[in-house]
């Protein structure tokens, strides 16, 4: 506690003396009391008010100006989705490299990152458009990519989209290139990876092979980046992508449904920030709406979701670390919450004072004392109430 306050007393008296610190000599303190020393090509990070992450996608359309003001500021760290932009400019690099110059010259810091798959085909980008019925059936080169459900013989898909074939080393050559490729063409500051698995479900046998070239390759992609590029793995703390873990510099927690709402779940990733802290890797911690799958949407969503905020926010508060980062929404796209104004995410709310306390040792309640906010959370009943000094 000595450390840290006078660490805090080092850090106000170079403020004060007018000198700006470089992002390595920048350091936070961690819950247990280690530091946290981001790495230059990180985002600015700041506890003034909750630490946002943004993602989002509309196929049909960029954003407009006001849409990018009102994102760029609440945030300096945000992805740009699968399919954004595609309709209006023929392919998602396009939208991501639109998106990224309108949100730069708002937020100079800002950090955007371009999204890629590493098991289905999604064909919103020029380099993956061919990954059609049509597109294989001309060239047959790029069935050799993709793998066969083992019950039907055929193409195995996944909502309209062909599965990777991760055991293909030339496929595994042609990933990274092609990731490398979109974040140059899109003039990106690093990567979103989406899904870790390698579709081991249609190859469950398999399954350490696959761990281990999914880990290959997103070493290799790690390399092909650079050392100034933000390689963000969604899910990287999952058992199945313990290979992938070690080369990410952020990882995301996607808790996208109730069935990962748990409070078991809960309380191992606020486990998991604490040692992404300590790693000096990013954490970006997402909740739905109380855990609203995509099957279960309601017709009154945003005004839900004001609902239904604060007990997702004290989650969140309870187990957050220096560089991470808070995401609320109820899908991926731009009307399901990127939009919505949520006035408690722009209240002060200053360093954490302490690591969070559970009241009971076998108890679901847990509090935490910020600078300006005191967190009160039961994950068992699934209340909670955060009051702002």
């Amino acid at each position: 506690m000595i450390k840290a306050k006078i660490l805090v007393l080092l850090l106000t008296c170079v403020v004060a003396t007018g000198f700006e610190l470089s992002a390595q000599e920048k350091t936070y303190i961690n819950s247990d009391g280690s530091t946290f020393v981001p790495k230059d090509f990180y985002p600015k990070f700041s506890w003034e008010t909750t630490p946002q992450y943004f993602m989002f996608q509309d196929k049909n359309r960029l954003l407009t100006s006001e849409e990018v003001k009102f994102i760029a500021a609440r945030t300096d760290f945000i992805c740009i989705e699968k399919s954004h932009g595609k309709k209006q400019l023929g392919s998602a690099e396009l939208g991501a490299k639109k998106e990224a110059k309108a949100f730069r010259k708002v937020n100079p810091n800002i950090k955007v990152l371009f999204y890629f798959n590493s098991a289905y085909a999604w064909t919103y980008t020029s380099y993956t458009k061919d990954f059609t019925k049509k597109g294989v059936k001309k060239n047959p080169k790029l069935k050799e990519f993709l793998i066969n459900n083992p019950k039907t013989g055929e193409l195995a898909e996944h909502f309209g989209a062909y599965c990777y074939d991760l055991l293909n080393p030339e496929f595994r050559e042609w990933w990274v290139e092609t990731v490398a490729k979109g974040v140059k063409e899109s003039n990106c500051d690093g990567v979103f990876i989406d899904q870790m698995h390698g579709n081991s479900r249609f190859r469950k046998e398999e399954k350490p092979e696959l761990q281990k070239a999914m880990g290959e390759m997103m070493a290799a992609l790690k390399k092909k980046l650079g050392p100034d590029k933000i390689l963000l793995g969604n899910n990287a703390n999952n058992k199945d992508a313990s290979d992938v873990y070690p080369v990410c510099d952020a990882v995301m927690f996607e808790n996208y449904s109730k069935a990962r709402f748990k409070k078991e779940s809960l309380l191992s990733e606020w486990g998991d920030m604490l040692k992404n802290a300590k790693e000096g890797k990013i954490s970006v911690f997402r909740l739905g709406v109380d855990g609203f799958g995509r099957g279960n949407i309601q017709p009154n969503m945003p005004e839900l979701s004001k609902e239904k905020l604060e007990f997702s926010l004290a989650c969140y508060l309870i187990g957050a670390q220096p560089y991470s980062y808070f995401m609320y929404s109820w899908g991926w796209k731009l009307r399901t919450g990127p939009l919505v104004n949520y006035p408690e995410l722009q209240k002060p709310l200053g360093a954490p004072k302490e690591a969070y306390k559970r009241i009971t040792p076998n108890g679901w309640e847990f509090t935490r004392e910020f600078e300006h906010a005191s967190v009160w959370v039961n994950t068992e009943s699934r209340k909670a109430k955060i009051s702002w000094k």
